[in-house]
């Protein structure tokens, strides 16, 4: 199992305490300092949709001109945009045998999924 986000995002350290605490074995991969490649991402925009990925509620999205998010209408632009600021990625993903199992961080949805 791998943990995309990155470190210093609280929701990500939310989700990584779970996780130890339940003892759970993962890896992590910081994609601010280990970047992303456009074909994970696009992996990730198949199983859940590139919309699901992008986050807009975040500051970087926040920080960016309209001219740049107006340019975020399908996948290539938004794969372009992660690529480029990988903050705007909704954090943490986590992957197990290369499938999306759980995007953000909800205990509920960690307790279901991640046994």
């Amino acid at each position: 199992m791998i943990v995309y986000g990155i470190k210093n995002c609280n929701t990500v350290k939310s989700a990584l305490t779970w996780l130890k605490k339940k003892k759970i074995d993962f890896e992590f991969h910081d994609y601010k300092s280990l970047g992303i490649s456009a074909e994970k991402l696009k992996a990730w925009s198949k199983q859940v949709g590139w919309e699901s990925l992008v986050n807009k509620r975040g500051q970087t999205w926040r920080k960016l001109d309209e001219k740049e998010q107006q340019k975020v209408t399908n996948e290539t632009e938004a794969i372009k945009l992660m690529m480029d600021k990988t903050s705007l990625i909704k954090r943490p993903l986590i992957e197990k045998s290369g499938k999306v199992v759980v995007l953000g961080f909800d205990e509920e949805e960690y307790r279901k999924r991640l046994k």
